[in-house]
């Protein structure tokens, strides 16, 4: 090895160098191995698409429900109250999986649980939620996985 500074030779694992005096950082320690540390970032980003995609339905159902289109007249009084309220549950859903995405890009505590907790309701919804929550579950559910979450958690 050769110090980039003065170009004498530096001989084995040195923290400075004997020409110019100037020292070498330690490298940092690269978060490698498991399936938490490859793989966490890739479903924050789709917790945070697959909440999009809940607040587009949430929107499209809510404001079907808000104006008179006509054959709302035939309908029983509560329809247009229970649309509203199914799409007030998606924009919960849509906040619940943008909090859970964002907070596994941030490796927050708590985002874990909300994850796998969101994944498990998220495998009745074919194909998107199904395929998240595979996902998710295979990604953060078992044992080893939480470990390796709180290091990587504790290294961010």
């Amino acid at each position: 090895m050769f110090c980039d500074r003065c170009g004498a030779q530096v001989s084995g694992p040195a923290n400075f160098c004997p020409g110019c005096g100037r020292t070498f950082a330690a490298t940092p320690p690269v978060a490698t191995g498991g399936r938490v540390v490859r793989h966490v970032r890739t479903l924050g980003i789709l917790w945070l698409v697959y909440a999009g995609l809940r607040l587009m339905q949430s929107v499209a159902v809510t404001s079907f429900a808000r104006y008179d289109w006509g054959f709302f007249d035939n309908m029983p009084f509560f329809v247009p109250g229970l649309l509203r309220a199914v799409g007030g549950f998606y924009l919960v859903v849509s906040i619940l999986g943008a909090l859970a995405g964002w907070g596994l890009l941030e490796r927050r505590p708590w985002a874990r649980v909300l994850a796998i907790v969101l994944a498990i309701f998220a495998l009745l919804k074919f194909p998107l939620g199904t395929a998240l929550g595979i996902y998710t579950l295979w990604t953060l559910a078992p044992a080893q996985s939480e470990a390796e979450y709180r290091s990587v958690q504790r290294a961010a």
